[in-house]
């Protein structure tokens, strides 16, 4: 099911200005001496934060999208999945859970709309470094207050990718999941630089211009990347799995996991795809 551009950038914005009112619980929980957090069954660590920005989230997208189906972190490892459909979203109440914890500054609130297979819309804040990116037709960054209203148009910069440079490309790594694998393929594919970056950050700033790719070959989740994915589409770059096709989405019976993946800033270059 296909939504017109306009109700996409609707979405988009209201899909902005929630993650940036739900960024301030992150803030919250982070400030306090500790963070309470235990192991899922998968081992991956959910914090008090991830549960109660998902409720506010999951209430809150009931009345922005009613009907639509949502997929959610915290209540996927308790067994609630809906089946595939056409037309729902994709829900990180806070990807770099890990990041987190560590009082690293690159977790984000995720929220993602899928459409037919394909990421549609989608924004991604950053509580900790102020920061927010989301997309519909076209993608944008702009500078948030977590707690605060998305800010207004005026405030808003248009986002882009870039072309590969001369020099070689630069590629975005979490320090968690720089393994033997990725760094074969870095050191395969001419990669001259490569810099750290946590969570759905990594998508932001390939959407910005500032790096070339990003290559996660490790085990996801959808809902870690398809708002990510929907604001680095709109910026002009693109998710592509190992044989080279847009990432897909809706993979119900997979568990809604994703397989390997390669981010790119510029999908022309030939040497990734």
């Amino acid at each position: 099911m296909m939504i017109d551009d306009r109700e996409r950038d609707r979405l988009a914005l209201a899909f902005a200005d929630l993650s940036a009112r739900a960024g301030v619980i992150a803030m919250d929980v982070l400030a306090a001496p500790d963070i309470v957090a235990r192991l899922k069954n998968d081992s991956s660590p959910v914090s008090e934060a991830d549960e109660r920005i998902e409720a506010m989230l999951l209430a809150e997208l009931a009345i922005i999208a009613p009907g639509v189906p949502i997929v959610a972190e915290e209540a996927a490892a308790k067994g609630v999945i809906p089946g595939a459909a056409d037309l729902f979203l994709l829900v990180d109440p806070l990807d770099g859970t890990r990041e987190f914890l560590a009082r690293s500054g690159e977790f984000t609130v995720n929220i993602g709309l899928v459409c037919d297979g394909v990421p549609c819309a989608g924004a991604v804040f950053a509580p900790a470094l102020g920061q927010l990116w989301f997309a519909g037709a076209l993608a944008y960054g702009a500078a948030a207050a977590p707690g605060a209203p998305a800010p207004p148009p005026d405030a808003w910069r248009r986002l882009a990718t870039r072309k590969t440079p001369p020099t070689g490309p630069t590629a975005l790594v979490s320090r968690s999941h720089i393994d033997a694998e990725t760094q074969a393929f870095l050191r395969a594919h001419g990669v001259t630089e490569i810099r750290d970056a946590g969570s759905s950050v990594k998508f932001c700033r390939l959407a910005e211009g500032g790096a070339d790719l990003y290559p996660r070959f490790g085990p996801t989740m959808e809902w870690d990347t398809a708002a990510g994915d929907a604001v680095l589409r709109a910026a002009g770059g693109a998710v592509l799995d190992p044989s080279g096709r847009p990432l897909r989405y809706g993979k119900a019976e997979a568990g809604y996991r994703n397989g390997p993946f390669i981010a790119l800033g510029d999908p022309t270059d030939a040497r990734f795809c």
